[in-house]
């Protein structure tokens, strides 16, 4: 029973903090670069995601995540569906690895 009780315990203890926000930033106001800046952090925390898998997608040749990454970017920037972005960038390592590294 004791360790029911820790486990809830612990469960209430983790949950609060992440349930308190969503009541909480409802009813405050922020300033506008605040609210901007916060909205980048999901993209920050992707990019800092992804860059390592772009470093190791092919033990010892770098170069090959780098060009994936640059394919996928370029896509991106010319607003493309999410889903050709990353079949650009797939498909672009593939031909890379199977001409150079094969």
């Amino acid at each position: 029973m004791r360790l029911y009780m820790i486990i809830i315990g612990m469960a209430f203890v983790t949950y609060l903090p992440r349930l308190l926000p969503v009541f909480i930033v409802d009813h405050i106001k922020l300033p506008k670069r605040i609210n901007l800046w916060l909205k980048m952090i999901p993209f920050a925390a992707l990019g800092a995601l992804i860059f390592p898998g772009v470093l190791s997608v092919e033990e010892g040749v770098p170069l090959v995540g780098f060009i994936g990454a640059v394919v996928a970017t370029i896509a991106a920037y010319f607003k493309l569906h999410i889903f050709y972005v990353i079949f650009s960038s797939i498909l672009s390592v593939m031909i890379v690895k199977f001409i150079f590294i094969n």
